[in-house]
């Protein structure tokens, strides 16, 4: 807070100053240059200061505090170049002209930028995610860090790790890939995720005991994200239309070649999906081995190696 205020005192005395030099000489560009510093510092004490630091600091989510004040700061940019422009230039229509051609110019030349910058503004506006979501956009995986007016910042996770576990690289992120890209959000109105668990048995297992075994270790681990999964179903169906989804843990059978597979299918936390599948696996594993009518099964390859004996050579024709 102790900077912001004594860049406002700075900005009132460059004011201050401009106006007074421009009392003394009166000049014209003197004292368009006293009105742009008195918008600055008008617009910097409303919104980096009362809406920003003021305002901003009785929130108590941390997410929501970080993406108001983002949009403050847009407009806090946007105010201050429109009001500075209406107040500094005396013939509006001719500038409205000067500012369509130059803009048009500009708008070819760096169409990304403005793509980008349009791009924020959806982000922003629309709430296609905030800071702390995970989220997937053309390829890149990632946790938002930082949502600015050209780019994203991700703490990149999948890559060369499994499980979708951070791999320490940050991304940046065009944001205008919002606008023809889809935006896979994990956790935008809810905090879980379906995952799946497969365990392939032999087809001499007892493959009922199986399944009754892993839907025991399944529904007692993952009991607590269950409920809370059901009460965010909930909540999701009062914002939109859905379906009614089972979140309840199931085995689904399917037979093979090779052997019955098993699919054991839950509900998670977004972030802790490989944990709970690592423990998942561990004791289902040792509820089976201890089972001594259910194998686990893995893939076997048979050869035949087919030897031929040797031709025995024939002894050679005598010709008289």
């Amino acid at each position: 807070m102790a900077r912001e205020i004594l860049t406002f005192i700075l900005l009132l005395i460059a004011t201050t100053v401009t106006w007074a030099v421009n009392l003394t000489y009166q000049n014209i560009y003197l004292q368009k240059l006293g009105t742009v510093l008195l918008v600055a510092t008008a617009t910097y004490l409303v919104f980096e200061i009362l809406l920003i630091k003021v305002g901003s600091s009785r929130i108590s989510d941390k997410r929501t505090r970080y993406s108001l004040n983002k949009v403050f700061y847009v407009l806090s940019i946007v105010i201050f170049l429109i009001v500075s422009t209406l107040l500094v230039v005396e013939d509006p229509s001719s500038l409205l002209v000067t500012l369509g051609i130059i803009g048009a110019a500009i708008a070819f030349a760096l169409q990304d930028v403005f793509k980008n910058f349009v791009g924020s503004i959806i982000i922003m506006g629309g709430g296609l995610f905030r800071v702390g979501d995970r989220i997937e956009i053309e390829g890149f995986y990632g946790d938002v860090m930082d949502i600015g007016l050209m780019n994203s910042t991700l703490m990149e996770i999948r890559e060369w790790v499994d499980g979708d576990q951070a791999t320490g690289r940050i991304n940046l992120v065009p944001n205008g890939l919002v606008i023809a890209h889809t935006v896979h959000n994990y956790t935008k109105d809810h905090s879980f995720i379906w995952d799946e668990i497969f365990i392939p048995v032999t087809y001499n297992s007892d493959w009922r005991k199986a399944i009754n075994i892993i839907m025991a270790v399944i529904t007692k681990e993952t009991g607590e994200v269950t409920r809370r999964a059901e009460e965010e179903i909930e909540r999701l169906g009062e914002k939109y239309y859905l379906s009614r989804s089972v979140t309840q843990p199931a085995v689904y059978l399917k037979f093979t070649d090779n052997w019955i597979a098993l699919y054991a299918r839950y509900t998670t936390d977004v972030r802790n999906r490989r944990v709970v599948n690592t423990q998942l696996s561990k004791l289902i594993l040792e509820k089976l081995e201890t089972e001594p009518d259910i194998t686990v099964a893995s893939q076997t390859e048979t050869i035949t190696v087919i030897q031929q004996e040797p031709h025995e050579e024939s002894e050679p024709e005598k010709r008289g």
